[in-house]
């Protein structure tokens, strides 16, 4: 069931409901039904030994994450292996596609986004990673004041961003232990989605706390403050991933990590 607010929504995954397409399974978990402008998510289910290959890839800018499954990707030219956690984006102007194996169905959750006027793809994009690459990270983020904050802050891995060549849509996971909070803060400019990759926590959204669990989305309009926390008590209790991103992407995220927002 989704829990929609006047400016988001909680999209439980079991609610989501599933469309035939291109020989696979599609869901909309953000779109113009919840009054997404920009951004829009999808969740595809690849059936064993099939392949997923949208028709108006070419059109837009799409960060795929794969929820479950495995199988290879590509994006333009380049081809990889991928599994759960992995992470394929394809710049605006070529397609991407996904393969199942033949031992199981894949799932992927697909960001999808037309590029607004001014932004240009990056000069050498990067196409693949992983949700786990601790690479680039945000530490400490105390939020923006829009809620109280917590000094017990989750990590944030930067896995596409500008500095790996996209100039609007993004990939970060925030990965926290019992305890730990991704302080509630807003995007002024930017719709944000975003999902729970692994483990359960709560989702900040507006004015209050949700409950979440694997395959959630939480969707926020411009301007709407929203957050993670794992609110877990065992500290030695498993860890509660989100992945997703604002777009277009939030300048304020990597100056607060103190790396430049600018589009490589």
């Amino acid at each position: 069931m989704t829990a929609e607010r006047a400016n988001g929504a909680i999209v439980r995954a079991a609610g989501l409901e599933f469309r035939p397409e291109n020989g696979c399974d599609v869901a909309t978990a953000v779109g113009p039904g919840l009054g997404a402008r920009i951004v829009r998510l999808d969740v595809v289910r690849v059936p064993p030994g099939a392949e997923w290959h949208p028709r108006d890839a070419p059109d837009e800018e799409n960060v795929v994450v794969v929820f479950d499954g495995s199988g290879t990707a590509t994006s333009g030219t380049e081809k990889a292996e991928i599994a759960r956690a992995s992470a394929v984006y394809a710049p605006t102007g070529d397609s991407y596609s996904l393969t199942a194996h033949t031992g199981g169905t894949l799932t992927a959750y697909v960001w999808r986004s037309r590029l607004l006027d001014g932004r240009r793809p990056g000069t050498d994009p990067r196409r693949f990673s992983t949700l786990w690459n601790e690479e680039t990270q945000l530490r400490g983020f105390g939020g923006t004041g829009h809620a109280a904050a917590s000094d017990r802050t989750a990590t944030m891995n930067f896995l596409f961003w500008p500095g790996t060549g996209t100039p609007q849509l993004c990939l970060h996971c925030g990965v926290m232990s019992p305890g730990e909070y991704f302080n509630v803060h807003i995007h002024p400019e930017s719709e944000e989605a975003f999902i729970v990759i692994e483990g359960e926590g709560q989702l900040y959204l507006e004015d209050r706390w949700y409950d979440a669990a694997p395959g959630d989305v939480l969707y926020a309009s411009p301007g709407v403050p929203h957050g993670t926390r794992h609110d877990g008590a065992d500290p030695a209790g498993p860890r509660f991933a989100t992945c997703g991103g604002p777009t277009p992407f939030d300048p304020m995220l990597y100056q607060r990590a103190r790396v430049s927002p600018e589009v490589r």
